[in-house]
């Protein structure tokens, strides 16, 4: 396969481990996020214009997918070693589930900004340069 220009300017997994860490896709050192969910502007950083970034509903899908996933073998394994009573579980696991949701949230939200920033989608990139 030959590398495209996207691939030899965006690098697809640089961009999406900054976005993980809630930075700025194109350089990395400006923050990403205003608020909990909401994207800057723009880079303070670099200028980057961050205003194109739709994310929608995929950090929450995401975000069901991987707790889902981290959570049921621990279910499994607390059930079948300790055995606890049906509410501590329930409670203590419920909070674990809510705790990771949150944490993950702003992270799957940057890891789509980051996808997209390097696909050059949604505006992040001219139709015309990738010809």
């Amino acid at each position: 396969m030959t590398a495209t220009a996207t691939d030899t300017d965006r690098p697809l997994g640089l961009s999406l481990r900054r976005g993980l860490a809630l930075r700025c896709p194109s350089c990395g050192r400006g923050h990403l996020m205003r608020t909990y969910l909401k994207p800057l502007d723009s880079c303070p950083a670099c200028g980057e214009d961050l205003r194109p970034a739709r994310a929608d509903d995929g950090p929450a899908y995401l975000t069901i997918l991987v707790v889902g996933h981290l959570m049921a073998p621990f279910i499994h394994v607390a059930f079948t070693t300790w055995r606890p009573d049906p509410l501590v579980m329930a409670f203590g696991l419920s909070a674990g589930c809510v705790a990771l949701s949150l944490f993950l949230l702003p992270r799957m939200k940057g890891l789509i900004i980051g996808f997209q920033w390097a696909r050059r989608m949604h505006g992040f990139g001219d139709a015309s340069q990738d010809a």
